[in-house]
């Protein structure tokens, strides 16, 4: 865990309380948009970063979906990866030492596609040097077993949490879906089940069609929508959750900049993660925490847990009667 530098005249503290961890920042990067960290050593100092969330894990390697596998849409990125990655013995081998050397917190996102398999990543990797959390990701919409299945019944997404806390001490963060009705009952019953936090949201399922071929774009058919078209889907998300459970909440989707950031903080979501961007920008991450310094200076607020939750709901619709009428309200009909 990061310390906390504390706040100066020039410099506002940025540091959160996330849980039990503090981390010196609240902005951290989602899972599989960020590679194992030292893809983006040239871009990106991740002592800089809140915390790294790595690529998700699996007790197995994975190759992931058949190509094509990405396809770019109006304001977002379509994605079939299919979780790909190196399982765990070459992570902890070959991957993890990197992340040790720079002294960044790091998350590890882990997913099974049964109950055993996500005990068992959770024992081996509970009390790893350097290893702060894990991320249970309940919520892939482009894999064919496991994945979303978990994280849309609230039984089932709290069995795999209950599974995950038996074997492990670390503290917990379970990644929600949004492809949900309420999204709030999910929450709860992870929590519930000893998830220390959420984080939300993964990516909307979608597809996309070539009308000169006839055919899907992915080979998968159906992958995750991420990117900006999601954010206000995102926000609505975070907002509904923080209605519903106590718990410190990781805000993820759409963010581009340290105003997207904000607006998560601003509800309440206590750090955020940046997924989509870092392709298009590697460097986004540190211009969204210079972003923040500069907004907490010219706002006057020395502390950034000052900025956090405050939102005012207290009157949405301060002037609708006397100089925007809704349809109706006013006696006569709409």
């Amino acid at each position: 865990m990061a310390k906390d530098r504390g706040a100066t005249n020039d410099c506002p503290d940025l540091s959160v309380l996330l849980g039990p961890l503090r981390l010196r920042n609240p902005v951290m990067v989602a899972s599989g948009t960020f590679g194992y960290g030292s893809e983006y050593m040239e871009f990106v100092d991740l002592r800089e970063l809140g915390a790294v969330v790595v690529k998700g894990i699996s007790l197995e390697p994975l190759p992931g979906n058949p190509p094509p596998r990405l396809v770019e849409t109006p304001g977002g990125l379509i994605n079939a990866i299919g979780l790909e990655n190196v399982g765990l013995e070459a992570f902890l081998a070959q991957k993890l030492p990197y992340l040790e050397g720079m002294s960044v917190p790091v998350i590890v996102n882990i997913f099974g596609n049964t109950l055993e398999e996500y005990g068992e990543l959770a024992r081996r990797l509970d009390g790893v040097p350097g290893i702060v959390g894990l991320e249970i990701n309940i919520s892939c919409p482009n894999v064919k077993q496991g994945g979303m299945v978990f994280g849309t019944d609230p039984s089932m997404a709290a069995s795999v949490v209950g599974t995950v806390r038996k074997a492990a001490s670390l503290p917990l963060i379970t990644k929600l879906t949004p492809n949900v009705t309420r999204i709030g009952d999910i929450a709860r019953a992870v929590v519930e089940a000893g998830s220390d936090m959420v984080s939300c949201i993964n990516t909307l399922a979608a597809m996309a069609v070539d009308v000169f071929s006839r055919r899907p774009k992915l080979a998968n058919v159906v992958g995750g929508l991420s990117g900006p078209a999601v954010k206000p889907v995102a926000l609505r998300c975070v907002y509904e959750v923080l209605q519903a459970v106590s718990c410190p909440v990781i805000g993820i989707g759409g963010i581009q900049n340290a105003t997207d950031a904000l607006e998560f903080l601003l509800l309440g979501a206590r750090a955020v993660q940046v997924g989509t961007a870092n392709f298009v920008r590697p460097t986004v991450t540190v211009e969204i925490l210079e972003g923040m310094r500069r907004f907490l200076q010219f706002q006057k607020i020395r502390n950034i847990e000052d900025y956090i939750g405050t939102l005012d709901t207290s009157c949405l619709f301060p002037f609708a009667e006397e100089t925007c009428p809704v349809p109706g309200t006013d006696g006569r009909e709409a």
